[in-house]
């Protein structure tokens, strides 16, 4: 808002001054975007034990999965519908030549697998860096419960030195964070003093699309999974609604997981043995609302930079962020990193004083009001997945239904 105001009536010459502030963030966050992509990945991988993962984790993990994709579906579906960023031309037109090297779908899912994965995270290379930490954080998974002392003693080393460097990239990022209203304040400030006003209704567009989606997701695919499984939507809602506006005002899925989990009990009527399972790994591989704006947002920067993505390159950013979500923390802030990773996988890359960066800071200025109600949604989805694993196997107790 200060940024805005700033460059309303500030003079240009001012507003470019303190750009480098603006630029010295985003050059932070970028810093941030591959650690954590490996690191975080490889743990939540990691984290799914082979013990643990039977009947019930395969019917959770492929219902996050599913739910996700059907998420980010929704939010491109909103983009597209409501094109944010269509004439904001922070960009020079780039977007053509951008395009016609875009490569084919066949290509892009060829090119998951890297042929070197040290260069994929050298290159800043996002779909073959998220696959190699997804297959490795899976087998030190199973050498983790390995027979052979040696190996498993090994590989929980391992394990454990990647759960430091993700503990120690998060705590980067909530001090970058700290950071963030200075350089978010630069920025903003620098686009309103070169663009005016006309930054404003975008913005209010991104805001009207993702909270669409996010009711769409809850409604119609929540709505309709519980329907399919003999539950109700409205009960389910009043049912959970301890859980939703906590997550709603604290902006954390993991904070949220105390009350997610006495919902899940007292109110829901899940047993212990399933919640105490579904939710914790809700919170880490779980984020329904996370995927949505990703896709509202990329979609947003792609149109404000005068780079319309093609239906390959969207449908990269289906697949880019699901499999993200495994890794995505759940605390505040923790989506605007892997909006990052999103815009990359798709050629958006975000260097310091590009246009990309500066459509990027534009969503950041609007990032608290979107992370309500995204990770609102990011926990709906875990309590509604938690049920319905928990009816299926014959375990939910019907008399609070």
């Amino acid at each position: 808002m200060y940024g805005l105001i700033v460059g309303a009536i500030g003079h240009p010459g001012a507003a470019t001054a303190i750009k480098p502030l603006g630029d010295l963030f985003v050059r932070l966050l970028k810093m941030l975007v591959m650690p954590i992509v490996l690191a975080s990945l490889v743990v939540g991988a990691a984290s799914i034990s082979p013990a643990r993962l039977g009947r019930v984790g395969v019917k959770i993990v492929l219902y996050y999965l599913v739910t996700s994709a059907f998420a980010v579906f929704i939010g491109l579906i909103m983009a597209n519908l409501f094109k944010p960023g269509l004439g904001l031309q922070l960009g020079t037109g780039e977007g053509k030549a951008i395009q016609a090297q875009a490569p084919s779908l066949v290509e892009t899912l060829l090119n998951i697998v890297p042929t070197n994965p040290f260069a994929s995270l050298a290159s800043d290379a996002v779909l073959p860096t998220i696959f190699f930490a997804i297959v490795l954080g899976i087998a030190l998974s199973y050498l983790m419960n390995s027979e052979n002392e040696r190996i498993k003693n090994s590989a929980t080393t391992l394990y454990n030195a990647f759960d430091g460097l993700a503990e120690a990239m998060y705590k980067i990022v909530r001090g970058v964070m700290q950071y963030a209203p200075i350089g978010v304040f630069a920025l903003i400030a620098y686009i309103m003093a070169t663009q005016g006003v006309k930054v404003v209704g975008p913005l209010a567009k991104v805001t009207v699309a993702v909270y669409l989606g996010l009711a769409i997701q809850i409604v119609v695919v929540y709505g309709i999974l519980l329907k399919i499984f003999g539950l109700d939507l409205v009960k389910f809602l009043s049912k959970a609604k301890d859980a939703m506006i906590t997550a709603f005002v604290t902006r954390s899925s993991s904070g949220t997981l105390p009350v997610t989990m006495r919902v899940a009990e007292e109110n829901m009527g899940v047993p212990r043995g399933i919640y105490s399972f579904t939710l914790p790994l809700g919170a880490t591989i779980n984020m329904d609302g996370t995927a949505l704006y990703q896709g509202v947002c990329a979609m947003f920067i792609a149109f404000a930079i005068g780079q319309p993505l093609s239906f390959s390159q969207q449908l990269v950013i289906v697949v880019t962020a699901v499999l993200a979500s495994i890794g995505t923390a759940g605390v505040p802030g923790a989506g605007a990193i892997m909006l990052a990773m999103v815009l990359e996988s798709v050629g958006l890359h975000l260097e310091p004083g590009s246009p990309v960066a500066l459509a990027y800071a534009m969503i950041l200025g609007i990032d608290a009001i979107l992370d309500m109600g995204r990770t609102m949604v990011n926990v709906t989805g875990d309590l509604v997945g938690t049920t319905i694993v928990a009816k299926t196997e014959g375990e939910l107790a019907e008399s609070k239904w």
